[in-house]
Parts: structure tokens; sequence; C-alpha cells
């Protein structure tokens, strides 16, 4: 969160000053109660989360690292197996596969909506596997089973469900949504002719409640959201040392639960959740107006088949730095999410990776920044932001016209 510009990246005073009341009293609630952990705010929520989601069951945790932790597995993922995701996400998706004990290994994303590329998923599969006596479905990289794909909805727009779950289907494999910045956002499936929500039409799916998500907690705190019974009490005795009931523990657990003060903070801002997501996506279509004005500028591309709730709005340069120094200048706080793909991380060397490997994740971590974006943010403050996009294209425009029409990409068009 930048604090000492004139417009911050990421406001989270004003929404918890305009809940100061609500959110005080329900402090005082907890400390008058001494229900801290577990209980009825947890409880509480947890059957509010799972009605917004559209799911059966919804399990709170500690962190959105344990959620997908808890639900790789508590799916079936067995040690050494290895798990799909894409290397254009925060480490979080990869650290809860390799807690798990399972092996991450990457597809590419697609150009336009920085998701799985299901081309490129389904390349693997047919390419980079082969079916070993048993006829399981082994790596070729790694000679280890694949069981199990965590798509990521990565800036809160949903990857394409409808052929990630069909190839999984096909292959039989697992599909755990990581929707940790997806709270909300939903998916229409041609299979199914509906709408779905996020994190209800995988296995299971981990959201996080980090408090600079849509819906924050004031401190860490995650929740698994799911339709099988068998997974969400899985997940349950995972969180809480493998316990059954009290002092019995039919496993080895952890210590993931989630505090009953912060069950209640996301309790009191989930009925606030569907207005502000609305308000991103009215920020979102703002921007793509303004910033229409600028030839060397593109919108984000949102598929007719996802309702993206802008988690982040994520625009491309080839200077990054130098936009990024412009708007500093201008008072302008930006982001970078993220700058440097996990398969080149240092954590990873182990894998094996190397440059050149995964090109569309490796273009887009060099190009993109993230512009302010949170339902408070007002106009005049967009047109400023906006205003100073345009003013830094056109500066480089002039120095070099032969560049103009790769400056500045918003996302990819739909061409």
């Amino acid at each position: 969160m930048n604090t000492d510009v004139a417009i911050p990246f990421l406001d989270l005073v004003t929404p918890h000053v305009e809940l100061e009341e609500e959110l005080t009293a329900l402090f005082r609630r907890v400390l008058h109660t001494a229900g801290f952990i577990g209980g009825p705010m947890v409880e509480n929520f947890e059957a509010a989360f799972a009605e917004f989601c559209d799911v059966r069951h919804s399990i709170a945790v500690n962190s959105g690292t344990d959620a997908l932790r808890f639900a790789i597995m508590a799916s079936g993922v067995q040690a050494g197996d290895v798990v799909l995701t894409v290397p254009h996400t925060f480490i979080a998706t990869t650290e809860a596969i390799s807690q798990a004990r399972a092996i991450p290994e990457f597809v590419d994303v697609d150009e336009q909506t920085y998701n799985m590329s299901t081309v490129m998923l389904q390349r693997y599969l047919e390419k980079k596997c082969v079916r070993d006596k048993a006829g399981k479905l082994v790596s070729l990289r790694s000679g280890r089973p694949v069981t199990a794909i965590v798509p990521v909805h990565l800036y809160g727009q949903v990857a394409d469900m409808d052929r990630i779950l069909e190839l999984a289907e096909e292959y039989g494999l697992i599909v755990i949504e990581d929707a940790c910045q997806a709270h909300g956002a939903e998916y229409f499936s041609k299979k199914h002719n509906r709408w779905f929500k996020a994190g209800s039409m995988g296995k299971a799916a981990a959201f996080s409640f980090y408090p600079g998500k849509n819906l924050g907690a004031c401190g860490e705190a995650g929740a698994i959201t799911t339709n099988d019974a068998a997974m969400a009490e899985k997940t349950k005795m995972l969180r809480d040392h493998g316990q059954s009931r009290k002092y019995y523990h039919a496993i080895e657990g952890y210590n993931g639960r989630l505090d009953a003060l912060q069950a209640g903070i996301l309790h009191v801002k989930l009925g606030h959740l569907k207005a502000w997501n609305e308000a991103r996506r009215e920020r979102a279509a703002e921007y793509n107006r303004l910033l229409s004005k600028c030839d060397a500028v593109s919108f984000p591309w949102e598929p007719n088949w996802s309702r993206g709730v802008y988690h982040l709005y994520v625009i491309r340069t080839n200077d990054r730095e130098g936009l990024m120094q412009h708007l500093k200048e201008a008072g302008i706080g930006t982001g970078i999410h993220y700058p440097v793909p996990l398969h080149l991380q240092r954590a990873y060397v182990s894998l094996n990776y190397s440059a050149g490997d995964f090109p569309v994740t490796e273009s887009a971590a060099a190009e993109i920044v993230s512009l302010p974006m949170y339902p408070q943010l007002t106009r005049e403050q967009q047109e400023k932001v906006a205003a100073e996009v345009i003013a830094f294209a056109t500066s480089r425009t002039e120095e070099s016209p032969a560049g103009a029409e790769s400056l500045i990409s918003v996302g990819r068009s739909a061409s």
C-alpha cells in the first residue's frame, strides 16, 4: 500500500474507516465472549461464504496458502505426484503444491487472459506425458504420475474452466481452483448453459483473504470451498491437528485454524462484497474508456464467458520502469504482479527450467504494470491516472514514432 502518494496503488484505510463502528462492535463482542478460536463466528462465516460461492461447504483456515495446501492433500494427490499449474502467479500457488509433497510442473499462460492456456495444457498432456503399464499418466520431465491441475484465476479473471475440466476428465485428473484473487468472479459454462461462481467448479478451491484481496481480513485468513462432503471433512481435520473430535486424532494434521475475530470481520465485509466487485467492474470500464483516447493503448480482454472482478487492473509497456517512474513523479502508486516467473525463481532451480521455456509468461512478466484499482477510487483519480499514462505514451511516441504501436498495450486485443 502506497501511503505517501496522492493516488495510492491500494487504499485499505477508507473501507475500514467506513465500517469502523461495525468492526469495533464486533471486536468488543469477541472480547466479552472470549470466543477467539472456532465457534459461531467461524461457522456463520463459513455458511455465508459457501452460499456466496454457490457451494455446499466452506472451510475457514488461516491463510490462502493453507487453503490450497489442504485442498491438494485432501483431494487424493499423493507425495511425489505432479500437479500442473502456471508459472505466472504468486509463489503461494507452488508453495502449496510443494508443501503437500507434490511436484509442480508448469503450463504457459494465454496471451489474452494471463490464465492457463488450454492449448498449452492439451499440448503438455499429449506431448509431455505417457501412459505407464498400469495406464497412469506420467510426466516425461520427472517420470512421476500426473494427478492434478491447479488453474489460477489471476487478477480476478476466471480461467477457461469448461476446457480445463474436459481435459481433466479425459486424462483422469483432479482440478483444484486457485481462486485467491477471484472472490465473486463468474464463468459461463457452455456445457451447462449457465453461470458458475469461481470456486464452485473444481473438486475444491482455495481462497485467500489477505487484507488487499477483494474480500480481505484484518490479518491472514483463507478458505476452502467444495461440494464434496468427504473433502470438507478431511480439510477440517487437516486444519485442526487431525482431530475428528477433541483429542481424537484420526490423522496427523496442522494448526491451520482461522481466528474467530477474522471470521467475524470477513462476515461483515462479505455483505458489501457484491457492491465492491461491481464498483471494481465500473472502475475497469472507466479506465477502458479513458485509455481508449490513446492510440497506443488497447483494453484488457474480458472473454464473453467471464465476469471478472478486477482484483488488479494490469497494463503492459515495453518501458515499465519509465512508466512507473513517470507515474511516481505524478503522485500515482503502481505495482508489478509478478516480475519474475516462478520457473525462473531461485527457489525452483531444482525443477530445471530455463529462460525461454514459457515465452508468454516471460514476455508478460517483463512488461506488466498494475494501476490503482479499488472500489473507493474516484473518477477524478482515474482521470489523473489515465492522463498520465497517455502523457507518458505521447512523450515516448514523439521521441520514437516507430515504436508508438508497441509502446503500451493493455492486455491483448481479442482479434
